[in-house]
């Protein structure tokens, strides 16, 4: 009976390497697996949004869909199963993104067309960075976090020029070019000033007097120019961020968490650059 328990722990001990881990052949098929089964799930849902496909597919793509849902519910109860920890995996990142994977085709059930919510499958690809071992990426992650995060201020000032620029730009078309010509409130003039501003301009409104085409002209060369900024506000601070991490950076055991006049590593004591 013993050996029974200790054999069933070693299967499960086993499995649970495969599905969480991706050291081996093993875990690493099965994660491949896996993905080629939510690329392919996604499509599915994607080409049933299609009037034509689903006319001529309806069935094939419903068997499909429910048989992608199915082998994802036992691959969700197999994860739950397999943790140390069931109610650390089922709140953590991860197994809320494996929980929104299943849960549209259920929804369906109850809600008409929530099945299209099965694109959210396509989260789960967040997982190829586990597979794929992009651990030497997380430094120059950090160096964009750390550069947002120092720019944050700047774009903070820049939003809201640019907020208070739409507000007097829409209120002055609303005046200019009032309710006969489509700009019926400052919000929707606010919406046209916005749009031009950001060189979309769909066209649903458009200024007709000569003033407003003028003003509209302004704006829209205002556009080029403003868009670059927050651009050039993150690009520097990345450039600012990258030139302190190269002076403390720790080439031997790879650490960054120094001061600025920093001359030994603080970790190893290795002289820094």
């Amino acid at each position: 009976m013993a050996n029974t328990v200790s054999e069933f722990t070693k299967i499960k001990k086993r499995l649970a390497h495969i599905v969480f881990e991706s050291d081996d052949k093993m875990s690493k098929g099965f994660d491949l697996v896996l993905l080629l089964a939510i690329l392919l799930s996604v499509l599915a849902a994607i080409l049933d949004s299609v009037h034509e496909i689903h006319r001529d597919y309806e069935k094939t793509l419903f068997l499909a869909e429910w048989s992608f849902t199915v082998l994802f519910t036992l691959e969700y109860g197999l994860r739950i199963w397999l943790s140390r920890n069931k109610k650390g995996y089922v709140f953590s990142f991860y197994g809320l993104i494996d929980f929104l994977a299943i849960l549209p085709a259920y929804l369906s059930l109850i809600v008409i067309n929530t099945q299209f919510l099965i694109v959210v499958r396509a989260l789960r690809f967040l997982r190829i960075l586990r597979i794929l071992k992009l651990g030497r990426y997380i430094q120059e992650s950090r160096t964009l976090m750390r550069a947002l995060k120092a720019s944050r201020i700047k774009i903070g000032v820049f939003i809201g020029t640019v907020l208070t620029l739409v507000l007097v730009m829409g209120t002055i078309m609303f005046i200019v070019e009032g309710p006969g010509n489509g700009f019926t409130s400052i919000p929707r003039s606010m919406y046209w000033a916005i749009v031009t501003l950001t060189t979309v301009g769909y066209g649903d409104i458009s200024p007709i007097t000569p003033l407003g085409q003028f003003i509209a002209s302004i704006i829209m060369l205002l556009g080029y120019g403003i868009i670059a900024i927050p651009t050039g506000i993150v690009s520097s601070e990345m450039v600012r961020e990258s030139t302190r991490m190269r002076r403390t950076l720790c080439k031997k055991c790879k650490s960054d968490n120094h001061d600025v006049d920093a001359e030994f590593c603080k970790y190893c004591g290795e002289l820094l650059d």
